[in-house]
């Protein structure tokens, strides 16, 4: 049975747990396990203050470091923790069937009409965006923007615009803008949007303008025109960067500007500054949703990097119906030190995704992963699953668990050993219910998937040239 020491009574509604916040814990390792110390703290006493615009970047050896936040670090006083925290798998859940469902199609080379091909959100949630942001310069303005690997084309909402989400930033106004130009249909840059987004450029109606269109199958959507601005990350220009202009914007954005693509196509922003970075970016991913800050680097100088262990790598998978996404071989999984077993590991890609929180893997491999937990986690009171996590625990009325460590292990020897903010999922914030952070795809064939949730605290790079990616340890801070 597991060390654990008891809290009093009258702390519990106190009790902030820092594996989500991940802003007052400490930790030390034992063989197999890590130990987490918990604080007390009020939860309402997590309120967002500072404004996204203060992001800072630097500019050093050739490469630029911007600033990344949680989203919660910009969305103000959350009132209600308990709902927020619930909500957020709803939404994963629905981002994670639109991937299955576009690996699915490309697959068996099924073409759709994306526009109707979205999975309905369950009644009365809102749409919340569930990802990192970094602020970047288009047109002289500071704008803040979603990074996701799993998209190519970056855009943000603009003036006119005839439905748009509400947005912390004010909208992005080319008109006002005298480096701003359209990009028109008949060009080949409005041709690589299929490639880029699964949608082909389109004429404007009244102008030869070209338009987009992407729909990301969760009901979320953005439609305008393509442009071409001088961007600035950080100090560093970027002249005739294109991207999206949009003017009929819905869905998992929150209060963002935008979005930034950081796929694979020429589209990408890793495309548009290869010239300049090489093809390399890496990021490392805050535990701290609401106080912590990481960083989005891009440059090939490792040097610049504060990873406390070595950064091991691995290759991508070239997936040829899908070349855009980041896929990696999986060759296992140990627990607590322990391997575990399944037919699974080896046969197919895992796709390693920013935007996606929660990481799924086939059912086989889950079951192994859950049992070989469950034999190491012991002692502690069970809860009632919560959505897609059905590893659930009470875990009120303590101070300090030990848990199990997972390490996944990649072909070359590389591995990606998961930080004790990655485990445990709160479902709710007095800790009565907190679940193993992994969830079971529904069937064995569908592609596994590692979410942001699993990749905190590591510096996750990204060589598209060398087409390799590495995994280091790093406590993730700007500073």
């Amino acid at each position: 049975m597991a060390r654990a020491t008891r809290l009093p009574q009258l702390e519990l509604s106190l009790l902030l747990l820092v594996l989500l916040l991940g802003t007052a814990h400490e930790v030390h390792s034992l063989e197999g396990k890590k130990a987490l110390s918990l604080r007390s703290l009020l939860w309402d006493q997590m309120i967002s203050s500072r404004n996204c615009f203060s992001q800072k970047s630097i500019q050093k050896d050739g490469v630029t470091i911007l600033e990344i936040v949680h989203q919660d670090h910009c969305s103000g006083k959350t009132v209600n923790w308990n709902q927020k925290l619930q909500k957020r798998l709803i939404l994963d859940n629905a981002r994670v069937q639109m991937l299955q469902h576009r690996i699915n199609a490309n697959s068996n080379n099924i073409k759709e009409d994306v526009a109707k091909t979205q999975f309905p959100l369950t009644s009365g949630v809102h749409l919340r965006t569930l990802n990192y942001i970094v602020t970047m310069e288009l047109g002289g303005r500071n704008l803040s923007v979603i990074l996701d690997t799993g998209s190519d084309l970056t855009w943000v909402q603009c003036q006119p615009c005839r439905v748009c989400y509400n947005q912390q930033d004010p909208l992005f106004n080319p008109s006002a803008s005298p480096s701003y130009k359209s990009i028109l249909c008949n060009s080949s840059t409005c041709q690589s949007l299929e490639y880029a987004t699964g949608n082909l450029g389109v004429c404007g109606t009244s102008t030869p303008i070209c338009n987009y269109f992407v729909s990301y199958g969760d009901g979320s959507y953005t439609r305008g025109e393509l442009g071409v601005e001088h961007l600035n990350l950080g100090a560093t220009p970027v002249d005739n960067f294109v991207f999206g202009c949009g003017r009929n914007n819905k869905g998992l954005f929150g209060g963002a500007s935008g979005l930034m693509g950081l796929g694979r196509s020429s589209l990408s922003m890793v495309s548009q500054t290869s010239n300049l970075f090489g093809g390399v970016f890496s990021y490392c991913l805050p535990s701290a949703e609401v106080a912590g800050s990481g960083s989005l680097a891009f440059g090939g100088d490792f040097s610049v990097y504060k990873n406390s262990t070595p950064i091991s790598y691995t290759a991508m998978i070239p997936n040829p119906q899908l070349p855009t996404f980041y896929f990696l071989n999986l060759t296992g999984i140990s627990v607590g030190g322990a391997a575990i077993q399944s037919l699974s590991f080896g046969k197919a890609g895992i796709l390693v995704d920013s935007g996606t929180v929660i990481s799924r893997l086939p059912p086989s491999m889950y079951r192994a992963l859950k049992e070989e937990f469950l034999m190491k986690f012991t002692g502690y009171p069970p809860a009632p699953g919560f959505s897609i996590l059905d590893t659930c625990f009470n875990l009120s009325a303590y101070q300090e668990v030990e848990i199990p460590t997972i390490d996944m292990h990649f072909d070359g020897d590389a591995h990606l050993k998961v930080d004790v903010n990655g485990i445990f999922y709160f479902a709710k914030t007095d800790a009565s219910q907190v679940c193993l952070a992994l969830a079971s795809l529904t069937y064995e064939d569908e592609i596994g998937i590692i979410g942001n949730y699993q990749q905190k605290n590591q510096r996750v790079v990204y060589d598209t040239m060398g087409s390799k990616l590495g995994f280091a340890g790093e406590t993730c801070s700007f500073r």
